[in-house]
């Protein structure tokens, strides 16, 4: 079975969820302490609330199967820190949960070898599908849009300091996309009161929208980075945590969002 499921669109945006996978291979699994077995850290239901918007806008999906744990698809294939001296953080294959703990039962941590043969499984199949897809869509619309999404408990000690804003835009600084793109976003972030945010916050924007957000080359990518509290309820066990009358609140936004960057003509 694939490593990921791409669904292609007809217009020129794609959505990446690098995050909402949660499966753990059988080999893996006898390696990992019992409770990182849920996958706790993933973006829970994030492609519940993503896909719709997608086929009802014609966008492109691109989703993989495992869990961040096997191997974190927005981290650089070189491991390189992407926030340096930052407190907390997992690389590439992650060790620790996002509280800190140990991920694997003692000894059974990955070595350079594992991590290598990870990458070459999990990680490159997803990012050159991700890839190509970018290509397709800049040949046939002259340009292509990327929408990086994901979500985070909105208090994490380990990675940053009291509570997130429920929704944090990243473009890299304004790098990785038209700064037509960044300011529209800004706005109608700023048009609404009901949810805080911020632009190039704590989150800039991971591997995925500083890799492949060339602007000059055009392809323009954001990454959103959503408190799970827009969503979810928090309290719960992620994998029962979905709240439908606030996922029907927050979706709307996002549509807007993605239906302002289809607008711009960067």
């Amino acid at each position: 079975m694939s490593v990921f499921q791409l669904q292609q669109g007809r217009t020129p945006l794609l959505i990446s969820l690098p995050h909402v996978g949660t499966e753990i291979p059988a080999e893996l699994a006898e390696r990992l302490v019992p409770r990182a077995l849920i996958s706790e850290d993933s973006d829970w239901h994030l492609e519940r609330l993503y896909r719709p918007l997608a086929e009802a806008l014609g966008a492109s999906l691109i989703v993989p199967r495992y869990s961040r744990y096997v191997v974190d698809l927005n981290r650089p294939p070189d491991d390189q820190p992407l926030y340096p001296g930052a407190s907390g953080g997992t690389g590439l294959v992650p060790t620790r949960f996002f509280t800190d703990e140990p991920l694997y039962v003692d000894g059974a941590w990955p070595d350079a070898t594992a991590i290598a043969a990870r990458r070459e499984a999990y990680w490159q199949p997803y990012h050159d599908a991700l890839a190509a897809e970018l290509q397709r869509l800049r040949a046939e619309h002259g340009h292509a849009l990327l929408f990086d999404g994901h979500s985070i408990r909105s208090e994490l000690p380990w990675l940053f300091e009291g509570e997130l804003p429920a929704l944090n835009l990243g473009t890299a600084d304004g790098a990785s996309c038209a700064s037509v793109i960044t300011e529209r976003l800004a706005v109608l972030l700023a048009g609404q009161e009901r949810l805080s945010h911020v632009v190039n916050g704590r989150f800039k924007g991971g591997y995925i929208t500083r890799h492949y957000g060339q602007p000059g080359q055009g392809v323009h990518a954001v990454q959103l980075e959503m408190c799970q509290r827009c969503y979810m309820d928090e309290a719960l066990d992620p994998r029962h945590a979905y709240d439908e009358a606030a996922a029907a609140e927050v979706a709307p936004l996002i549509e807007k969002m993605l239906k302002e960057m289809l607008a711009c003509q960067p």
